[in-house]
């Protein structure tokens, strides 16, 4: 989920896409799922035609790490998301499956159900169910490298697959159309909703089981205060702005510039990182990205858009500094005031947010270990 922005043509939306109307009285309903959150979480809204189940998760995780999804077989989702990294790659960019580099770095997956677009600067991707054609079949940059000359050869993998088969089976339905691109994707996206980080320290704290330190105290009041401006870009269960749930009644989804670069003294980002402006062509939003979840953030280094920023006290720095003088840099940045004990206190809470369920459970871990 950290790709230079790629609309999908209408004709590979329903290549993969056209064929699950036929399928959809045999997925198992939501009934068969009961999501199990604090009372500070409300359930995320689901695709109605494609409901969560057990079953069903369960296949996306196989697939999640199956390195026969790629199509030279070398690589999973899961190479560029690493459950012991909050499901990040620890690499300022990720490698895909050709050696080919990726723009952008690599945000976790967790929560991605509460997101209401996904990757970094694109706001046409509004599901996990589109933006997986991104890895699977985009050509700039290549990761899983699902080409047309690989389509039928990574199907078949899985259909020559008896597990496998009895898998679709039971969730899908029997029939040569089981194992289709549509319903790899529908699995895929039900294990990356399923993945959810809601027990940290901070959580416990929240439900009362849980007592912060003077530090981290100190950093939580900080962190929501006027003088540190953290929470008014990172709010909400996510700690991000870009949240939904099935209560919210309006969905935003601003996109910021944090005052990273200003190359040309006008508050341009290098090519081809400039935030959504790739996409729509505006000016105004060279620079702008998705605000990123601070979940489990002291263990998804290295940070930023580009993976330019090393440590999260580097990152203090920047914007202690208010980074550059760009006349795009949303206005918020140039308030905030940290010495070094805010820093520290910061740093602190934010290491509260580290949820060793997310990082250590076997529910979400490689099947096949």
């Amino acid at each position: 989920m950290r790709h230079a922005p790629l609309v999908a043509s209408a004709a590979l939306l329903a290549s993969v896409f056209g064929g699950l109307v036929t399928q959809h009285q045999l997925q198992p309903t939501a009934a068969s799922w009961h999501w199990k959150l604090p009372a500070h979480f409300k359930a995320p809204r689901v695709p109605a035609d494609n409901p969560m189940s057990e079953a069903k998760f369960q296949l996306g995780r196989r697939l999640f790490y199956d390195t026969r999804l790629s199509g030279n077989g070398t690589q999973s989702c899961a190479s560029c998301h690493f459950q012991n990294l909050a499901f990040t790659d620890g690499k300022a960019v990720s490698t895909g499956s050709t050696g080919e580099e990726t723009a952008r770095n690599a945000p976790s997956i967790a929560n991605s159900a509460w997101n209401p677009t996904l990757t970094w600067a694109n706001y046409s991707i509004l599901d996990l169910e589109r933006h997986m054609l991104v890895p699977m079949f985009g050509e700039n940059p290549v990761e899983l490298g699902i080409d047309d000359s690989k389509r039928d050869l990574v199907l078949q993998r899985f259909r020559d697959d008896p597990d496998y088969r009895a898998r679709f089976a039971r969730v899908f339905g029997s029939g040569p159309e089981a194992i289709s691109f549509a319903h790899l994707i529908q699995a895929i996206a039900t294990f990356q909703r399923g993945v959810v980080s809601v027990n940290s320290r901070y959580d416990q704290y929240l439900a009362g089981t849980a007592v912060l330190t003077a530090s981290e105290a100190r950093g939580r009041a900080l962190f929501f205060s006027e003088q540190a401006q953290c929470a008014s870009c990172h709010s909400g269960p996510t700690f991000s702005d870009q949240y939904a749930d099935v209560t919210t009644a309006v969905v935003r989804t601003p996109f910021h510039n944090n005052g990273l670069y200003n190359i040309d003294g006008k508050g341009a980002y290098p090519e081809p990182n400039r935030g959504i402006l790739e996409l729509s062509g505006k000016a105004a939003d060279m620079g702008a990205f998705r605000t990123q979840s601070l979940r489990n953030v002291a263990v998804t280094a290295p940070y930023m858009h580009d993976g330019s920023i090393a440590t999260l006290a580097a990152v203090l720095d920047h914007y202690a500094a208010h980074g550059q003088r760009s006349p795009l840099k949303d206005p918020r940045i140039d308030r905030i005031h940290l010495d070094d004990q805010d820093k520290a206190d910061l740093i602190a809470f934010l290491e509260t947010l580290t949820d060793e369920e997310l990082l250590t459970s076997p529910r979400y871990a490689n099947p096949f270990k």
